[in-house]
């Protein structure tokens, strides 16, 4: 058994076994080592009854008041009994279990733990936990590690298999230089993998993650030095000229351009008319007008009797985007010819656009990741540009390119990043930044309200609705979890279908779905046949829905301020008012603040600022916080310290040895290979 055996090595698992672990993308045993947690389970300090609040996990030690009361509600067996302290009483109910009527005695003190819920008017315990104190005491404190989970995969079969990997294999290997380690007081690769699945206090997590981070944006940022240097040297093999027809273009646009968005088109155009391959980032707030920039870089690359290429992260968007860009074609009068190819397109429709592609019959090309699959061939392939490049990273990005010989590529961003960070995760790129909304855009409303406020958001929503307009509702879940208190999506939209009169369409959307129904769903709201929709963060660079006026973020608390901002985004990209609920279910007085800079600012940039001053070292719980990059546990905000010691360790590193030739950097060597180019040997850091 070693790490590059499947998971039918281990003992127990056995053929259906690994193809429910391979559902999950663990196809080797070292797959299975950096499978993180999603979250620890914690068995907090028992609380009395008073302390409770709505919302909450917790642990009480209390007394049942009378005897357990079992009756049958909407084919339920639901049992339920009054539970004491010396503060007060507290009901608990549990569906299906009607034998605790036998087990549990009045009188006795156990400790029960369970969610906290609104029961009527008062808190109750959903289904908890019962413990004898004695045994609640001995595992108080304790992290059990709680991990991502696909259909038939549960969190015991995961714990135990990567047990049995951490206690069997040893990894004596460490690709980090000790002096890297002994600078930046990083952990051992091996103790680190093993005190991040199964910690033995918080102190040794927080060390586990903050050496496994540091792996990741090392790794990263030594690519991107890689590929900078590579394109140093590198001229274009086509020469574009300036052309009339842009001007024309910008002169005919029922908008004007913004200072902003003029000046970073003379970047654009100077770049993509110059003597050296083009690599750059245009970051601009959402809203600020990106969509334009790369639509005249793409007429600039037809105009030279060359290929230009868009690539975005979803289909909907895709089509959105071959829409318009056909539509101002047939408008303006141009000569040009745009193709769409997405994965979802029969293979008689692929099999032309891939015709029309090789033989250069069309000039823009429009799609998803079918554009960088093999049987896309491109002429004379001159500009690559991709949208929302957290959704790319490193390795496609390299892969788009060498579908043209070496040709200009653009990167566009709706994340705002201070550039101190910018400049090291997009460390291949020049930058330009669209730091200017259009004239005729209303700024977004904002409000940050606590859960009582949901009736009064849920009335706003409907009469949005009355009036023709549509909502979108945000939830961090997609399924109940039993430690993590969030609204999910499929119970939700059930709630709200029954808060909403019948003459409103709610559906939802996550994740989790297959891309035909994602797809379906996001073409069905975007005609209006769809009035509200309650979806994951899925939606933060769905489709562009003018009509949506209404975001409403439950469990805002869970989200970083950047991700809020960019899920924000989706609506006030039409003519009325829109507006952002920030709905949170925490007392903490540094989520209210937090929460409070979106409420007053609408600046992406300034927002980005002010998060980063207000982090500490990261939230233990909180889920990932700006979805940037391909990172298993980095977050480029969250974790924004470690990036920069990752960069000087890198600069550093180069620096003493540019070509890792001495003996002791052949497996960072190895690893940093695989990385950049992939290959049949799986990356396990």
């Amino acid at each position: 058994m070693n790490m590059c055996s499947g998971p039918d090595a281990l003992k127990g698992v056995g053929e259906k076994t690994k193809k429910i672990f391979e559902r999950a993308g663990i196809f080797q045993l070292g797959d299975l080592l950096h499978y993180y947690p999603r979250a620890y389970d914690i068995y907090e300090n028992m609380k009395s009854i008073s302390e409770i609040r709505e919302g909450e996990t917790a642990a009480v030690c209390a007394s049942l008041s009378c005897e357990i009361t079992v009756r049958y509600v909407k084919r339920l067996n639901l049992s339920t009994v009054i539970l004491r302290d010396s503060t007060g009483c507290l009901q608990a109910f549990w569906y299906n279990m009607p034998y605790l009527k036998n087990t549990l005695k009045p009188g006795k003190r156990y400790v029960f733990r369970g969610k906290a819920v609104r029961k009527g008017r008062q808190t109750a315990l959903e289904q908890p936990a019962i413990f004898d104190i004695d045994a609640y005491v001995n595992i108080q404190g304790q992290m059990q590690p709680l991990y991502p989970l696909v259909d038939g995969l549960t969190n015991k079969m995961v714990k135990k298999a990567v047990r049995q990997v951490l206690d069997e294999l040893e990894i004596s290997e460490d690709m980090l230089p000790d002096s890297i380690r002994e600078k930046w007081k990083l952990d051992d690769y091996q103790h680190a993998l093993s005190q991040i699945h199964f910690p033995d206090n918080e102190t040794n997590m927080r060390q586990a993650r903050q050496r496994l981070v540091f792996d990741e944006f090392f790794l990263f940022i030594l690519a991107l030095r890689s590929l900078r240097n590579d394109r140093i040297v590198v001229r274009p093999s086509f020469f574009l000229e300036e052309k009339p027809v842009t001007a024309q273009v910008i002169q005919n646009l029922p908008f004007s351009l913004t200072a902003a968005q003029q000046k970073v088109w003379r970047e654009l155009e100077q770049d993509l008319t110059g003597n050296q391959v083009m690599a750059r980032l245009i970051q601009g707030d959402v809203g600020s007008g990106k969509t334009i920039l790369a639509v005249l870089a793409l007429i600039l690359t037809a105009a030279n009797g060359l290929q230009g290429a868009l690539m975005v992260p979803t289909e909907v968007l895709a089509r959105q985007h071959y829409e318009s860009i056909t539509e101002l074609i047939q408008k303006q009068a141009l000569d040009f010819k745009a193709v769409l190819l997405t994965g979802s397109m029969t293979a008689k429709e692929k099999r032309e656009a891939y015709q029309k592609i090789s033989s250069g019959f069309a000039d823009i090309i429009i799609g998803t990741h079918a554009l960088i699959q093999e049987k896309a061939d491109y002429q004379n392939l001159a500009l690559v540009i991709t949208d929302e490049q957290h959704r790319f990273g490193v390795r496609q990005r390299e892969a788009f390119a060498a579908k043209g010989i070496t040709p200009h590529m653009i990167v566009m961003s709706a994340t705002p990043i201070p550039r101190t960070l910018a400049v090291i995760i997009y460390g291949d790129l020049d930058i330009s930044v669209v730091d200017e909304l259009p004239a005729d855009r209303l700024p977004i409303k904002n409000c940050v309200v606590d859960t009582s406020y949901r009736t009064k958001a849920y009335a706003f929503i409907r009469n949005e609705v009355e009036k023709g307009r549509q909502a979108y509702v945000i939830c961090p879940m997609v399924e109940e979890s039993e430690s993590i208190e969030a609204e999910n999506v499929i119970a939700y939209t059930r709630q709200l279908c029954e808060s909403l009169p019948d003459t409103i369409t709610v559906e939802y959307l996550h994740g989790k779905m297959k891309p035909a129904l994602k797809n379906e769903i996001m073409e069905r709201f975007l005609k209006n046949e769809i009035q509200v929709l309650v979806s994951t963060t899925v939606v933060e660079v769905g489709v562009n829905v003018p009509n949506a006026t209404v975001m409403m973020v439950e469990n805002a608390e869970r989200f970083g301020l950047a991700q809020l901002h960019q899920l924000r985004g989706r609506v006030g990209r039409g003519k009325e008012q829109s507006y952002c609920i920030m709905v949170h279910s925490s007392d903490s007085k540094k989520t209210k603040q937090r929460l409070e800079i979106l409420n007053q600012s609408n600046d992406g940039f300034f927002i980005a600022g002010e998060d980063l001053k207000l982090r500490g070292p990261g939230d233990l719980f909180g889920i990932r916080q700006s979805g940037l990059m391909e990172f298993r546990l980095g977050d480029v905000f969250q974790d924004s310290a470690i990036l920069q010691w990752a960069s000087e360790a890198a600069g550093r590193l180069l620096e003493t040895d540019e070509e890792l030739l001495l003996p002791e950097h052949q497996l960072l060597k190895k690893k940093l290979s695989i990385y950049i180019h992939g290959g049949t040997e799986r990356l396990n850091l």
